[in-house]
């Protein structure tokens, strides 16, 4: 180790940079390297995926974190929503003319903001958010996307929506 480190004096002494690797997991080495390197461009560093699913489906394989909207008013009962989706807008006047919709999208949103740079600080790359409701098709979806395009407006890279049929689009 001595010899080594004599050997590589003069690349070390030529280094703008100096992580000392000893004590640090490869998610830490790559954020020490992130908080170095990336500067503005470090929310991007992570892809984050939300996308809705039906609890009666079964909740998806690949989903970080999960989030049951089920407590929320149904359209489904209303027989002028029932065949429409959580992207129309009736059904989102619907969902958010409840108060507890709206608080239950704000405090989603508070817990983003303060969760999504700690995931990025450990060093993760890609994030999926599955928000489940009963069917997949009203709650889940609004929820998914309002909270999609506020990550996005955070400045993470995501916007990926999938349904229950395996289907994917962007949502800008």
């Amino acid at each position: 180790v001595e010899r080594e480190r004599k050997l590589l004096e003069p690349i070390r002494n030529r280094a703008n940079y100096i992580i000392d690797t000893s004590n640090l997991s490869s998610a830490k080495l790559r954020g020490e390297i992130l908080n170095l390197f990336a500067g503005e461009q470090r929310d991007h560093a992570m892809s984050v995926n939300v996308i809705s699913f039906g609890f009666k489906y079964g909740i998806p394989m690949d989903a970080d974190l999960v989030f049951d909207v089920r407590m929320l008013p149904n359209p489904y009962y209303l027989s002028d929503l029932k065949h429409r989706t959580g992207l129309e807008k009736p059904v989102k006047d619907f969902v958010f003319s409840y108060q507890q919709s709206q608080d239950f999208l704000s405090k989603l949103e508070d817990l983003m903001s303060f969760s999504l740079p700690l995931y990025v600080e450990e060093g993760k790359t890609n994030l999926v958010i599955a928000i489940g409701c009963t069917g997949g098709h009203h709650r889940s979806v609004l929820i998914a996307k309002e909270l999609g395009e506020y990550i996005a407006r955070l400045g993470f890279a995501t916007g990926t929506y999938r349904g229950n049929d395996g289907s994917e689009s962007k949502w800008h």
